[in-house]
């Protein structure tokens, strides 16, 4: 009988790319969706990539919020392993941070605690290297590290992932589940349809050239497809429960970011200069979405993927080429 995987939030960005891992690996899959009208269009994506085109027939759905029990106990029913990818993802800071908290926490509740009673013992959830990056740290930090929530320039995102993965921990603990956490840097790679986020988006931003200069912050980075891979291989592993692992192939800074794209782009106007820090201040007084970046001037959080590397016998692609990944993917289709 083959397995099948809860995959929580099957439409975003990174979930696809698992959702295809998956199949592609022989799994049956049901995803949930908000709404049943995602589904034709997660379908749409999933079809062309197929290593075996009858393998859409393993792809099901279930509808269920992170935010409502409705739907949860039969979303559970028949599963083996939950994978939990679904929370939000924000380009800008909300002005009330429990607008991400709430939902990230009480969703990763919600799911671990439907799969415990439906008797299913593995989770993988996927966190982010923002619960991970201890900002009142400097240097190359790992899955020891815990961001810390009461530091200046913790933005409300990095509160949600970080405690959601927290009571994760704390469930898995309380309930005997067999969890592993899967830490992803900034997530770039190519789409598999135009339903991408807010990361592929900065990329896109990039290509049609809407900023003159770019601030000097920095990012792990890592490829979609490598995210995707990581899952899989957790999920293969009974050996990884129980640890965090964080999927980071390097870090990069923005201006070196741009600097990648205007070598593959050159008739493009793509900006690689950097931005001083004065202008970036004045012009955060009318832009929430430059106020937000203001703690992470002139900082890089770097993450070591040493462990999924070793572990998990990880070859991440590196940035540049994920980064380039991105970009051929939206001027194919269009959309940059």
């Amino acid at each position: 009988m083959t397995d099948m995987i809860l995959l929580t939030g099957i439409s975003g960005f990174i979930a696809k790319h698992v959702a295809l891992k998956l199949l592609n690996a022989g799994y049956a899959v049901r995803g949930t969706i908000r709404s049943a009208r995602r589904a034709d269009e997660v379908r749409a994506a999933l079809k062309p990539h197929l290593t075996d085109p009858a393998a859409i027939d393993r792809l099901t759905f279930a509808t269920a919020d992170l935010e409502s029990d409705a739907g949860w106990s039969a979303a559970m029913a028949g599963i083996a392993a939950v994978i939990h990818t679904a929370s939000p993802f924000p380009i800008a800071q909300p002005k009330d941070e429990q607008v991400l908290i709430r939902p990230a926490v009480e969703g990763t509740r919600r799911v671990l605690m439907a799969a415990k009673s439906a008797g299913i013992t593995r989770v993988i959830l996927t966190s982010s290297t923002v619960a991970i990056i201890d900002e009142t740290v400097h240097g190359l930090q790992n899955e020891d590290n815990w961001c810390k929530l009461d530091a200046p320039g913790t933005t409300a995102y990095a509160k949600s992932k970080t405690l959601a993965e927290q009571q994760a921990w704390r469930i898995a603990k309380d309930e005997g589940l067999s969890l592993t956490t899967i830490n992803p840097g900034f997530v770039v790679g190519p789409p598999l349809d135009a339903s991408y986020g807010s990361s592929i988006g900065v990329v896109k931003r990039f290509l049609k050239g809407k900023d003159p200069m770019l601030p000097k912050i920095g990012f792990a980075m890592v490829d979609v497809r490598d995210v995707a891979e990581m899952h899989l291989r957790a999920l293969q592993r009974p050996a990884t429960a129980g640890k965090r692992y964080a999927a980071v192939a390097g870090a990069m800074w923005m201006p070196d970011m741009g600097a990648v794209l205007k070598a593959a782009y050159p008739a493009r106007r793509i900006a690689t200069r950097t931005a001083p820090a004065f202008l970036l201040r004045i012009l955060a007084l009318f832009d929430p979405t430059i106020r937000s970046i203001l703690p992470s001037l002139g900082i890089i959080h770097d993450v070591s993927g040493a462990r999924a590397q070793t572990e998990m016998d990880m070859a991440f692609v590196t940035p540049a080429d994920a980064l380039r990944a991105s970009a051929d993917w939206l001027v194919r289709n269009g959309q940059a």
